[in-house]
């Protein structure tokens, strides 16, 4: 198990890009199995649960081929489907949270998909009901295999378009019944859809392989099914989620830093929400300019009453930026209330922040109130382990702001979700080391 050293209190300063999303990557990876033609992607992440899901996809026998830096083409000519009801496909499945969005794919291409409760964070319940339900409602036949906890949908009949009020707004639930639908006979028409940038992203590539869908960016979608998909080339769009990460970072430490080619137009609310925790940043085409603060102060409501920074679905705040400005929070001059209403244990990490010397009262497993040091006292360097993806940066970004060594273990929770993060840091001017 690897582990970051940090020396913390330096500065950063320069220039970094974004990597391509790793939330978007898994949804149009398996899009891939829609098609027996050849599609390329570029911008793909080089991050482990990218790099697990491309095996997967090549042990089903997907043929894959790195075409460029970040590039590869896919072609589903000659999927395995005895593999794909194999103990081997269930256990690698049990590993990937976004194995989940390959059911979606394999019911619509080959009327059957067997899937295991996919892994990922250990953030609290993420259930799957809207992703089944949904899938139901186009005309297969669900069922729980209780022996080997195993979900099975089958349509051998294919499926049918239908109406629908989807329970909530889930992005992977979302992407698995447009993935579906796009191959079912007739229209689908599905309320309540996500809508974020990552599945109109999705859409525009489908629509790209033949599909046809209207009120892409709404939540309000309809498909007409088609016959059959071809091949396209698709470029992922940068990972809002670094962006935000590496404003926090360049908050945290007091920094100058220009985050390059950012797709503003696609980052939402994210720019205003750091905006309110006082953090001053410039659009300067599209790239994002963070000049060096020495202090930042936290903006509060039009009553005075204390700022609520809070997650909400698309065009909401993303949940996985919570973690990082609740840390940017611990430096700031004035307090705010973190309410992270959709998932209930990602604010469990803040008592490793107590113990840097971050004063934070965890009200309840939603809700953190953040009284901010205004730099006037130092995070202290501390040992502590990742306990997901966005936890693991922020505590991250905690080291690099606190005074003297941290160590971080348990980064392959980090890995999964940021690119070789520790070289990119060190080129900013940071101290810190695997080991």
């Amino acid at each position: 198990m690897a582990s970051f050293i940090i020396e913390g209190g330096y500065r950063l300063n320069g220039e970094i890009c974004p990597q391509g999303a790793k939330n978007e990557a898994l949804q149009v990876l398996c899009a891939v199995l829609l098609t027996k033609e050849k599609v390329v992607i570029r911008n793909i992440p080089s991050i482990l649960d990218i790099n697990n899901l491309i095996d997967m996809l090549r042990d089903m026998g997907v043929s894959v081929a790195k075409v460029g830096e970040g590039a590869y083409s896919f072609k589903a000519e000659n999927v395995d489907e005895d593999f794909l009801r194999s103990d081997e496909f269930l256990a690698r499945n049990g590993a990937l949270r976004g194995s989940i969005m390959l059911t979606g794919p394999l019911l619509a291409r080959f009327g059957h998909a067997l899937t295991s409760k996919p892994g990922g964070d250990k953030i609290g319940r993420r259930r799957l009901d809207t992703h089944f339900v949904g899938l139901q409602s186009l005309g297969a036949h669900f069922e729980y295999h209780k022996d080997k906890a195993t979900f099975e949908l089958v349509a051998p009949e294919g499926l049918k378009g239908a109406r629908m009020l989807l329970d909530e707004a889930s992005v992977t639930g979302t992407a698995n019944v447009i993935m579906a639908a796009v191959l079912a006979k007739g229209r689908t028409v599905i309320y309540n859809a996500a809508c974020e940038p990552y599945i109109q992203q999705l859409c525009r590539m489908l629509v790209g392989m033949g599909a046809k869908i209207e009120g892409i960016a709404s939540n309000l979608l309809t498909i007409d099914g088609v016959e059959s998909l071809h091949g396209c080339e698709h470029t992922i769009l940068p990972d809002m989620i670094e962006v935000g990460s590496f404003i926090g970072m360049a908050a945290m430490t007091r920094s100058e830093m220009t985050i390059k080619n950012v797709s503003w137009d696609n980052l939402g609310i994210i720019p205003e929400s750091f905006r309110r925790l006082g953090i001053k940043l410039e659009q300067r085409g599209d790239d994002i300019y963070v000049p060096a603060q020495e202090e930042y102060a936290i903006d509060t409501f039009l009553d005075g009453s204390i700022m609520t920074i809070a997650d909400a679905p698309w065009p909401g705040l993303t949940p996985d930026l919570l973690s990082v400005m609740l840390v940017v929070a611990t430096q700031s001059k004035g307090c705010v209330l973190i309410h992270q209403k959709m998932f209930e244990s990602r604010l469990f990490f803040v008592d490793k922040l107590i113990d840097m010397g971050a004063q934070i009262i965890l009200c309840d497993p939603h809700r953190a109130v953040v009284v901010g040091h205004n730099h006037r006292m130092d995070l202290r360097g501390r040992t502590m382990s990742s306990p997901d993806i966005r936890a693991g940066i922020a505590l991250l970004i905690a080291a690099l702001g606190a005074k003297g060594t941290s160590k971080i273990n348990n980064i392959e929770q980090i890995d999964r979700g940021y690119q070789n993060i520790e070289e990119r840091l060190r080129a900013l001017g940071a101290h810190i080391t695997r080991v």
